[in-house]
């Protein structure tokens, strides 16, 4: 069976882990969390990183920071993972969901405007499989109505929009580092963020509300409980694996498009044929080989392939179900508008495997088996 995902492994990632160990201190923000979140300043050129237990902690603190009040709105596209919407549902504020763009899947840019009320406080781009949103519209109507961004570039992480890391274009971004991404540390994340207002705040939160961050930096002789916070800081083991793997981004990422570029030039005269869609990455974007997909004529189509591929020993997926049309959508928010793409688009789309220990004669044998698929 070839697999939809396996985690990524290149080999320094044991080395760092026993170092921790050895180190004799296995809480956070020790000598492996410093080095991955220097390693994001600088390849970002990001002011604050912030490493997290999840890509859903680092949306729950953005939620926090920007000062969500209860019965406030967020915007959003359907068309997403539960987290972007769960850290603003927690506190307090209603989800209106956008219709998205059916050539990149992201939300689409000319309909936020129409959907602002004065409740409205933030949007929430998600860019999708690495490719960024409309980031100049949305941040120009974040703008003129005063409202804040928050990115979440779970996927988007070492992509980039007009040459700015995703992530940090907003007020906020939130990567994510779980085992599915591009570099992993098996449940992992990060809030980055350019704005020095937000840095002793956040470090409370993230400190189960105490000012420990300064404490272990020589700036308190005690930490004492502060404000509100939970436990959002992983441990040094899931960060000694991630800076094996950051260490090793270029290799990993020339391996990723690698794959990508095969599957994209070897179906294209599928795609010629009408038979299926493939993805549209616009000019002004950078993607990160996070996902590679396409779309197929309807939903049947797709489930028939899917079918057909894992009768030949290929796992393939779908992706989200549009959040608005789930009871905790329903619950919590709204959608503004019609719902012209995001269901419609949602259940043509398929995955195809991708991940960095794939072998490219398996991805050979994934084009191979689509190609002999008879029901386009």
């Amino acid at each position: 069976m070839i697999d939809f995902n396996r985690p990524a492994f290149v080999g320094k990632e044991l080395e760092y882990m026993k170092d921790a160990i050895d180190m004799g201190r296995l809480c956070g923000d020790g000598l492996y969390t410093r080095r991955c979140s220097l390693w994001m300043q600088e390849r970002f050129h990001v002011n604050h990183v912030l490493l997290t237990t999840s890509c859903t902690h680092a949306l729950e603190m953005a939620a926090y920071l920007s000062d969500i009040q209860p019965g406030e709105e967020v915007i959003m596209p359907s068309y997403t993972f539960v987290s972007t919407a769960d850290a603003f549902v927690l506190r307090g504020a209603r989800i209106v969901f956008v219709d998205i763009r059916p050539d990149t899947m992201n939300i689409d840019e000319k309909l936020i405007e129409a959907a602002i009320t004065p409740k409205t406080r933030v949007i929430v781009p998600v860019h999708y499989a690495g490719v960024a949103c409309e980031m100049d519209t949305i941040m120009g109507l974040a703008d003129q109505y005063g409202l804040k961004v928050i990115e979440d570039a779970a996927q988007g992480v070492d992509a980039s929009y007009k040459g700015k890391a995703l992530g940090t274009i907003g007020d906020f971004g939130c990567y994510s580092f779980h085992e599915t991404k591009n570099y992993t540390m098996g449940e992992g994340g990060a809030l980055v963020f350019r704005n020095e207002e937000y840095l002793e705040r956040a470090e409370i939160l993230r400190e189960k509300g105490t000012d420990r961050s300064k404490f272990f930096r020589g700036q308190v002789d005690k930490y004492r409980w502060m404000n509100y916070g939970s436990s959002y800081l992983p441990s040094e083991l899931n960060a000694a694996y991630l800076y094996g793997q950051l260490e090793s981004s270029e290799q990993i990422q020339k391996k990723r498009m690698a794959i990508y570029n095969y599957y994209h030039e070897n179906l294209h005269h599928l795609a010629q044929e009408g038979k299926i869609e493939q993805p549209f990455v616009p000019r002004e974007c950078s993607h990160n080989a996070h996902m590679y997909y396409f779309k197929v004529r309807d939903i049947q189509t797709r489930d028939r392939l899917i079918g057909w591929l894992r009768e030949h020993g290929i796992q393939s997926v779908f992706h989200y179900v549009p959040l608005h049309s789930s009871p905790a959508g329903m619950k919590f928010g709204r959608f503004f508008g019609e719902d012209v793409y995001t269901t419609k688009e949602s259940e043509r789309l398929l995955r195809l495997p991708m991940y960095y220990n794939l072998d490219m004669e398996d991805v050979k044998r994934i084009v191979d088996t689509i190609d002999s698929f008879s029901g386009f």
